[in-house]
């Protein structure tokens, strides 16, 4: 996810977090990617899902809308967040492919049980524009009570504010996969210094490979967990237990 596996996606959190009768803070989201994915053994009422629902290729001239092949089971009341996987490759983003993209978005809404949409894309600078425009019709044509939220590069949540005023609930920090910003990333996390814009300060991406060493104060409410492997009850006792101790 980020800028190697996971680069944009579609999800949201609006939820009362609660010590006492219901969720606990911080409430733990899995990613599951394009994979069989067997969740039966999670907790509903501390666990949420955040599953690859779709995936959109633009290319020059065609958008290809690819939806996901593999199986997911998961306990029922689990809380589903579908996530839409944006890529580009050479495309010219015409007004054509935004409706197109936001058509098989929207279309997500509509599966039962899903609370939220989450969009994945490591949208370069000439396509934010392209974008912000999306996002704004994305949340116009969503129902109101369904939650709209993003991925987004550790660069965008540091020195590179231009989320603020975007359509969404939240903007998740994915600090892992960071490439060249890693260094630079960690160093800003380090000094205690708090995430730019406030949409990245309640949400949290991280992955099991790749701990942190210093998380950003304060707690944030949300913590999405990658695995690049399929997820096991073991492994998601080790996310318990480092983000609740």
């Amino acid at each position: 996810m980020g800028a190697c596996t996971l680069a944009v996606t579609i999800a949201v959190v609006m939820i009362a977090i609660q010590h006492r009768g219901g969720r606990v803070r911080p409430r733990v989201v899995l990613w599951s990617w394009e994979r069989p994915e067997n969740l039966e053994f999670i907790n509903p009422r501390e666990i949420a899902v955040a599953f690859l629902a779709r995936t959109i290729r633009l290319r020059a001239g065609e958008t290809i809308v690819k939806p996901r092949l593999q199986p997911l089971r998961f306990p029922r009341g689990t809380e589903l967040i579908a996530v839409a996987r944006i890529e580009t490759e050479g495309a010219a983003l015409s007004r054509k492919q935004l409706e197109t993209t936001v058509s098989a978005i929207n279309q997500l809404a509509g599966r039962n049980k899903v609370g939220a949409i989450q969009i994945d894309f490591d949208a370069k600078e000439s396509e934010r524009p392209f974008y912000r425009e999306m996002l704004q019709s994305l949340r116009k044509s969503l129902p109101a009570n369904v939650g709209l939220s993003i991925t987004a590069l550790a660069s965008w949540c540091v020195h590179d504010d231009w989320l603020t005023g975007l359509p969404i609930d939240e903007a998740v920090p994915m600090l892992f996969r960071m490439g060249v910003e890693r260094e630079e990333v960690k160093g800003y996390l380090a000094t205690g210094k708090t995430f730019r814009p406030r949409l990245c300060r309640n949400s949290l991406g991280v992955s099991t490979d790749e701990p942190l060493a210093r998380p950003p104060a304060p707690m944030p409410d949300n913590i999405y967990a990658f695995n690049p492997l399929p997820w096991s009850a073991e492994a998601v006792s080790e996310i318990l237990k480092e983000w609740r101790e």
